[in-house]
């Protein structure tokens, strides 16, 4: 979501898509897809720092999380061959019974495993506002992991872009490293290092997808279908060895109440649309929503956790800003006019 499924779908281009869509229908994807990456990453910090109810365990909910993203993919299949039979056909040919393609699945399915329980870890110690900014460090790792397994080039505007980005996350650092606010609930170097991983997660994982979906005609909610399998696969082993004797001892759904339950459907929605900005919309719509909801998530910690912010926050909030404005810019055309593309995981 905020990160945990932007990876999941760096697929076939959707520039030539954009055309088709309405303004209307863009603006509320747009809309769609910020209110839920800001309440996600609000709703976990606020369910991570409570001290009036029990703390439910987070493994558990990145488990749920991909059932529920599980489900969805089968009920689109449903949509997409117009009946139950079909999607269950789709299913066995090209996930049962072509074992090989399918754990191709398998290394980014277990990197997002981690990743989405990082983001648990990270949420529990740093701000949101603070967690929303430096994860845009995947944006370098993600640019990083490019030129490296499929040999993309970096334009100067992007490594500008870059550049921003690292300063403007330094800057944020530099603020919430001096930070004395919420100590209670509050280990900078813990969540720090979780985002990092994160990040480093994000990025090979997002790329990796990214190469298997263009070197076969698998579809997508079939590449979906085959990595959330392997999720909960990942999602129980993690539950098994993280939480098994707390599980055992109190319940699986122990210390949950409705805003858990409302952080598992945000993830499933996050994934959702994140898929739909790729396959209908140009992807700046993406890149876009992600910078208004570090605003957001700014106004929103402020709000309701009491967050200060100092020059340096802010500062490094609009060098962060620009530098996702800026990556997200069309690439110059080449040869001629063409139409451009967004990033690909912006």
């Amino acid at each position: 979501m905020a990160g945990s499924d932007s990876g999941k779908t760096t697929q076939e281009g959707s520039g030539n898509k954009s055309d088709g869509a309405s303004f209307g229908f863009k603006m509320y994807i747009l809309l769609v897809l910020t209110l839920n990456a800001t309440g996600y990453i609000l709703l976990i910090r606020y369910t991570r720092s409570r001290d009036d109810v029990p703390m439910y365990f987070s493994t558990t909910t990145v488990l749920l999380s991909e059932c529920s993203k599980l489900s969805i993919s089968l009920i689109l299949l449903i949509k997409e061959h117009k009946s139950v039979v079909g999607m269950i056909r789709d299913v066995y040919h090209n996930v049962l019974c072509n074992p090989s393609d399918t754990f191709k699945m398998c290394i980014p399915s277990i990197i997002y495993a981690l990743q989405n329980n990082l983001a648990f870890v990270a949420l529990s110690n740093l701000d949101a506002a603070t967690y929303q900014i430096t994860y845009q460090l995947k944006i370098i790792t993600t640019a990083v992991f490019m030129v490296v397994m499929i040999g993309k080039k970096i334009n100067p505007m992007q490594w500008l872009a870059i550049f921003l980005l690292f300063a403007g996350v330094a800057a944020v650092q530099v603020e919430s490293a001096n930070t004395k606010e919420d100590m209670k609930h509050y280990n900078y170097m813990k969540g720090l290092i979780s985002i990092i991983v994160s990040c480093l997660c994000s990025g090979f994982a997002g790329v990796y997808f990214e190469k298997v979906l263009k070197g076969t005609e698998t579809t997508l909610w079939i590449r979906n279908v085959q990595m959330y399998l392997f999720g909960i696969l990942s999602g129980l082993v993690a539950v098994f060895t993280k939480d098994y004797n707390n599980v055992m001892t109190h319940g699986f759904l122990y210390g949950y109440d409705v805003y858990v339950f409302v952080i598992i459907g945000m993830a499933s929605i996050g994934g959702l649309y994140t898929s739909i900005v790729v396959k209908y919309l140009d992807n700046i719509i993406k890149g876009f929503s992600t910078a208004v909801s570090i605003v957001m998530a700014a106004l929103g910690s402020f709000l309701f956790f009491g967050k200060s912010f100092g020059y340096l926050f802010m500062g490094g909030s609009v060098l962060v800003t620009v530098a996702i404005y800026l990556y997200s810019l069309p690439k110059p055309a080449a040869g001629g006019p063409q139409k451009a593309r967004g990033p690909q995981n912006v």
